[in-house]
């Protein structure tokens, strides 16, 4: 199933309406690149959730029928990343008429350095849209990627990362 900005917003109503207070909730990976333009869908639902609100929305979750993947990761976490701490003040607001969730994406670089971990074809050719999309540089994405801590195989990761910035930034 695809889900476009429309369908992203009317699964979070229905959050929204579980919610008995106002909590943060950051969109990451393909989530996050529907939200802010970037791209015209995704195929699951990826959360960062402050740790403050986490067990909440996932309360929240139980009782909502969906019928996709929804990923919840806890304080920053993005599957096996470590964001550091700024990330929910580095990340953007998205504009909604949720009462009891404030909306935000990942910073861009955010969402790129998280991607490069895995870094399968999707995941190239998101980043690539962030990267065209946000006019990011090559010397934001190195600095974004040494303050993150990442739990698997760091000397894969930084392949990848060097796979990354010789692929597009020439």
């Amino acid at each position: 199933m695809s889900l476009d900005n429309t369908k992203l917003l009317d699964f979070l109503e229905e959050i929204n309406k579980e919610l008995t207070r106002r909590i943060a909730v950051v969109a990451v990976g393909g989530t996050a690149m529907t939200l802010l333009k970037a791209k015209p869908s995704t195929i699951d639902v990826d959360f960062t959730i402050p740790g403050e609100y986490y067990d909440e929305f996932q309360s929240a979750l139980k009782n909502v029928p969906h019928g996709f993947t929804v990923h919840c990761f806890h304080g920053g976490a993005v599957f096996v990343n470590m964001l550091p701490d700024d990330y929910l003040k580095r990340s953007r607001p998205i504009k909604t008429k949720l009462k009891n969730i404030e909306l935000r994406a990942l910073h861009p670089a955010d969402i790129v350095v998280t991607k490069i971990g895995r870094l399968d074809g999707r995941d190239l050719e998101d980043i690539e849209s962030c990267i065209k999309s946000f006019k990011l540089k090559k010397k934001d994405i190195i600095k974004r990627a040494e303050q993150m801590r990442y739990a698997a195989n760091e000397e894969n990761y930084q392949t990848n990362l060097q796979n990354v910035i010789k692929k597009f930034f020439k």
